[in-house]
């Protein structure tokens, strides 16, 4: 069953990469050239500096140790009963 769904898988794999090709091929004609434009930069010359910001660096220091604000309700369960009894 395996090998059967996998068989399935790709042959319509191939159909779905081989369909917009074929549309494409359609679609295009021979009377239709490309139109390419090239661009020349090799006598352009580049100059500039490195900005970096002024001063020193500051390390970041330790995260500050603080109590847990999660608090474990004791009366929890009873309140859950409760709520079940309303039903």
């Amino acid at each position: 069953m395996q090998k059967f769904l996998g068989l399935v898988a790709a042959i319509s794999l191939m159909v779905a990469i081989s369909a917009p090709q074929a549309q494409a091929q359609e679609k295009k004609g021979a009377a239709a050239a490309p139109k390419t434009k090239v661009y020349d930069f090799s006598g352009d010359t580049i100059e500039g500096d490195l900005v970096r910001p002024e001063g020193t660096t500051v390390d970041a220091r330790d995260f500050a140790k603080h109590a847990s604000l999660i608090r474990i309700r004791t009366n929890f369960i009873p309140e859950i009963i409760k709520s079940a009894e309303d039903l």
